[in-house]
């Protein structure tokens, strides 16, 4: 089952256009996240993802992708959606929240990898885990 996080994400940011609030995008740094590093503090960032701060913006249901300036250089951002901690809206700080998860490089790179071509199993390999039967549910403030 997807997460509903990138259409939580989705709703937000088009709420925020609606209201003609700025957008900020929160987001916990890691190595599967280009954001121009020297703008990182204390393992985050934040970004403005207002339609006029961005260029061909993309919130996808496992990605969100633009091109942004910073001190005035463009730069290719691409954020995975468990990195995003918060949605909000900078006039007035209404927003949501979001439970980060960690994710390997390795893993991302083989979830890209599965996109193109289907893992195929090999001799030796664990077998993955088991999902719980009943759906987790996170209270998001």
């Amino acid at each position: 089952m997807k997460t509903t996080k990138p259409y939580l994400i989705r709703a937000i940011h088009e709420w925020c256009a609606d209201q003609g609030f700025t957008p900020y995008l929160t987001v916990s740094v890691d190595p599967t996240t280009r954001v121009p590093h020297e703008f990182v503090k204390d393992g985050e960032i934040v970004l403005n993802v207002g339609l006029d701060a961005t260029h061909q913006l993309l919130i996808g249901n496992e990605e969100i992708t633009f091109q942004a300036r910073f001190g005035g250089r463009a730069f290719p951002v691409v954020v995975p959606i468990e990195r995003v901690a918060a949605i909000y809206a900078r006039e007035n700080g209404e927003g949501m929240a979001f439970e980060v998860t960690a994710r390997s490089v390795d893993a991302a790179a083989d979830n890209r990898a599965e996109k193109e071509e289907p893992r195929k199993e090999k001799a030796g390999d664990t077998p993955a885990p088991k999902k719980p039967d009943r759906p987790l549910l996170t209270r998001v403030k």
